[in-house]
């Protein structure tokens, strides 16, 4: 193997490359710094029947604390080029997977490339968006995806997949429903050049905008007001803050069928969603009892967002998966609908 290739440190484990700070050891690392030594180490793992665990900015996995039994290659590839569209009013910009998505947000906010501004503050890599389907505030990241480039693990080539073919939904894809197959290299956006942001499409950002939903303002105010939004919900990363020491928002929000909406309140959030609709699994949590700092020992709901699952010092994989079962479950007897799940479980589940 290539001299890229080491074994972790004594005592190192994943907790250390994860923003809940949970997991155990790995047997084998990989830095992969170039795409070539991504797609090789992948392909040598692949082929010697090796377990592999693709890690970037660990910001939503909940790993194991036996921790994983194989070979974690961590994404460290850099570069941004910019093709130049401007007879189109716009930029398409190349990015590699492993470069860190809110330096991308900036960056874009900057130079005047709209359209991620409502994503701004969201930890992790720019290869783990179109996977996850990225979204905050009325913004996806599917919103401004052209193509995703990949290794396809199954075939053992590079393929090149157009937005349309990415089966982009709800904090869902294609590379997210078949995560064996495809390890993402490269991400190619469109942004429309402006200086105006996207339209505002969500109550809480427009309120704090003081403009209507729909309308446009300036990105870079865009920007300031949601990371101020995120950070009151501790969900901007803090090492002395123990409430950004978690996955994210937990549980995604339900899509209801109709007799599931029957069963909901009638105080109870409700936003359409094609032939679906969702609802708030924040506004679920609290109304079943579960309240900001909810918890026993070092696993606790965040003291800002219950959507949060937090580690305040010095929690193991199966202290947040217990608090994350109770929550689930009293949600479930007290309304019927069961909450999913947003991180990726790593030899752990619910």
């Amino acid at each position: 193997m290539a001299d890229h290739d080491r074994g972790g440190a004594e005592g190192e484990r994943l907790a250390d490359h994860t923003t809940l700070r949970v997991g155990g050891p790995a047997r084998r690392w990989v830095h992969a710094q170039t795409e070539d030594e991504l797609i090789e180490a992948v392909a040598a793992a692949d082929a010697a029947g090796e377990p592999v665990l693709l890690l970037g900015g660990g910001s939503n996995l909940v790993i194991d604390d036996a921790g994983f039994d194989g070979v974690v290659v961590l994404i460290e590839t850099r570069g941004v080029r910019v093709t130049d569209t401007s007879a189109c009013g716009g930029a398409e910009v190349h990015v590699a997977a492993g470069e860190v998505w809110d330096d991308l947000v900036a960056r874009a906010v900057s130079e005047g490339w709209a359209g991620v501004e409502a994503l701004s503050g969201i930890p992790g890599l720019v290869g783990a968006t179109p996977i996850q389907n990225v979204g905050a505030y009325g913004a996806e990241v599917a919103q401004v995806v052209a193509r995703v480039r990949t290794w396809d693990r199954r075939e053992g080539r590079i393929s090149t997949m157009a937005a349309a073919d990415c089966a982009f939904s709800y904090r869902n894809s294609a590379f997210k429903s078949d995560p064996q197959r495809w390890v993402v290299l490269e991400v190619v956006f469109t942004f429309e050049q402006a200086d105006l942001s996207a339209p505002i499409r969500y109550a809480e950002l427009a309120q704090a905008l003081s403009v209507e939903i729909g309308e446009r303002t300036l990105a870079t105010q865009v920007r300031e007001a949601v990371l101020s939004l995120r950070a009151g919900k501790g969900m901007v990363l803090d090492a002395a803050d123990h409430d950004t020491w978690s996955a994210g928002s937990f549980f995604t929000n339900p899509l209801l069928d109709a007799d599931e909406v029957e069963r909901l309140p009638a105080d109870a959030p409700r936003f359409p969603a094609g032939d679906q609709v969702k609802s708030s699994a924040a506004w679920l949590i609290e109304h079943a009892g579960f309240t900001k700092g909810y918890g026993q020992g070092s696993a606790r709901l965040s003291t800002k967002h219950t959507l949060a699952l937090t580690n305040t010092g010095n929690a193991t994989s199966a202290d947040v998966l217990a608090l994350a079962r109770e929550v689930r479950d009293g949600v479930r007897d007290r309304f019927g609908i069961t909450l999913v799940n947003e991180p990726v479980m790593i030899n752990c589940e619910l």
